[in-house]
C-alpha cells in the first residue's frame, strides 16, 4: 500500500513537471513574436466581430476590419532574413573612472541571401543603446561604434547584443541574442604614494627596504670604522687585510604584511562622493603595497582577498558596494582573515564615531601598527596620534600622498 502511494505521488510530480514545461513552451510561442499590444488588438478585433454578429453595429465591424488589417500589415512588415552574425569588442576592459570607452559592434551577413533591416539593442549597464541595422548583402558587414564615459567606479556589463525585427505599430516582434556580454572594470581613481617603509624590523621573513643600517639580518657591505661604532660589528678578517678597522653594514629588513580594510556601511558616510573618496584612499594604499611586492590582505564587507597584483586588487575594488549589514567592528572581521599582519589600515567615513574607533583598535596586536584613514570630503587634512593608532583626516584624494609621507 505504501509502495502504491509513493508511486502515485511520483506520477503526479512527473505530470506536474510535464504540464509546467508545456505551459512555458506555449507561453514562449505566444509571446515570442506577438507583443502584448498585438494580442490586445487581436482580442479586441475578435470581440468586436463577435459583438457585431449579435447586435449588428457596423462601427464594431469597422474596428474589427481595421484590427485585422493592422495585424496583417504588421506580419508582412516583420518578415525578412535576420540571420546576422555579430561580435562586441571594447577599447579596454579596464579603465579608470572618468575615462572614455569605445564599444565596437560588428554585424555581418554570412549567409547566401540578403538580410532585412532590423534594430540593434546594446545594453550598457542600465542604459540601452539602440541603432539601425541596414539591409546587408551576402558577405557584407557593418560596424557601429558606441562611445560612453565611465562616470563612476563600477562593474559594467556591456551586452548581450539583441537584434529586433518588427513593425512600426509594435504589434509583431522578433528578438534574438547574437553576442555574449562583456564585463568592463571601471577602477576607482588612485594617487601614487611614496614607498611605505613601516613594518616589523629585523624579521627573518622581511624584505630589504633599501635603508642601510649598522644592525640587521641582511649583510650589505663594509665601511671604515668611525668613532662611536660598536666594536662587535668589526669585520676582523677584512680589517687585517686592509690594515684599518672595517665595520659591517646591513640593509634593513622589515616584515610588511599589510591589511587594508574599508568600512562599507553607507550610514558612516555623509554622501556617496565621500564613500567614493574612501574607496579611492583604500585602493591607493593597496596598489602602493602591491607595487612594492608587499603581501597584502584586502577586506571589504564579506569580501576577503589576498590579491597577487595591483590589477586584480583594482578589479575587486570596482565591485565594492555599500552595505548596511556590514559589521561595525572592522577589526573583528579583519583579524579573522589576517591576524598576523604588521600594518593595519582602516578606511572609514566622517560619521564613524571616535570612541568606536578607539574600542575597535584595542583588539589589534600590540606589535602591529594601525592607521585609521577617515574620509571627510572638504575637510582640512590632519593627523592625530593615540595610544593604539594614528587617525588621519583626508578631505580630498590629493591629501593622501602628504599624509602618507608624514606617516611613513
Amino acid at each position: 500500500m505504501a509502495f502504491s502511494s509513493a508511486f502515485t505521488a511520483s506520477r503526479h510530480r512527473r505530470a506536474g513537471r510535464t504540464l509546467s514545461r508545456l505551459y512555458r513552451r506555449v507561453r514562449r510561442l505566444l509571446t515570442a513574436y506577438v507583443s502584448p499590444l498585438g494580442w490586445a488588438v487581436t482580442g479586441a478585433g475578435v470581440a468586436c466581430l463577435v459583438t457585431f454578429l449579435i447586435v449588428g453595429w457596423h462601427e464594431l465591424l469597422a474596428f474589427a476590419c481595421v484590427s485585422a488589417v493592422m495585424m496583417c500589415a504588421a506580419i508582412l512588415l516583420s518578415l525578412g532574413n535576420t540571420r546576422f552574425h555579430a561580435s562586441i569588442e571594447v577599447s579596454s576592459r579596464r579603465v579608470t573612472a572618468g575615462d572614455t570607452v569605445s564599444v565596437i559592434v560588428g554585424i555581418d551577413n554570412a549567409g547566401k541571401t540578403p538580410t532585412a533591416t532590423a534594430r540593434g539593442d546594446l545594453p550598457i549597464g542600465q542604459v540601452h543603446e539602440r541603432f539601425h541595422i541596414p539591409m546587408l548583402a551576402p558577405g557584407q558587414s557593418k560596424q557601429t561604434n558606441v562611445e560612453f564615459r565611465a562616470i563612476s567606479r563600477a562593474l559594467l556589463t556591456v551586452g548581450p547584443l539583441r537584434i529586433r525585427k518588427g513593425d512600426p505599430f509594435g504589434l509583431i516582434r522578433h528578438e534574438k541574442e547574437l553576442a555574449e556580454h562583456i564585463t568592463v572594470f571601471i577602477h576607482p581613481k588612485t594617487v601614487r604614494l611614496n614607498p611605505l617603509n613601516a613594518g616589523v624590523p629585523r624579521d627573518l621573513e622581511g624584505q630589504p627596504s633599501g635603508q642601510i643600517v649598522d644592525d640587521d639580518l641582511d649583510f650589505y657591505g663594509l665601511r671604515e670604522y668611525e668613532p662611536g661604532d660598536d666594536v662587535r660589528n668589526v669585520h676582523w678578517l677584512s680589517s687585517a687585510k686592509t690594515g684599518s678597522l672595517m665595520i659591517r653594514q646591513y640593509e634593513a629588513t622589515r616584515r610588511t604584511d599589510t591589511s587594508v580594510t574599508i568600512d562599507i556601511n553607507p550610514d558612516d558616510y555623509t554622501t556617496g562622493e565621500e564613500f567614493e573618496l574612501a574607496v579611492s584612499i583604500h585602493s591607493s594604499i593597496g596598489v602602493q603595497c602591491l607595487l612594492q611586492d608587499r603581501p597584502l590582505f584586502a577586506h571589504a564587507g564579506d569580501a576577503h582577498a589576498q590579491p597577487r597584483n595591483a590589477m586584480a586588487f583594482l578589479d575587486d575594488a570596482s565591485a565594492i558596494e555599500p552595505d548596511r549589514e556590514d559589521n561595525p567592528n572592522l577589526a573583528e572581521s579583519t583579524l579573522k582573515h589576517s591576524p598576523d599582519a604588521s600594518f593595519y589600515f582602516f578606511t572609514v567615513g566622517s560619521l564613524k564615531n571616535l570612541d568606536h574607533i578607539k574600542r575597535m583598535t584595542l583588539a589589534l596586536p600590540r606589535s602591529a601598527r594601525c592607521v585609521v584613514l577617515q574620509a571627510n570630503a572638504g575637510a582640512n587634512r590632519g593627523i592625530r596620534r593615540f595610544a593604539n593608532f594614528t587617525l588621519a583626516t583626508i578631505g580630498e584624494l590629493d591629501d593622501l600622498p602628504m599624509i602618507m609621507g608624514v606617516l611613513a
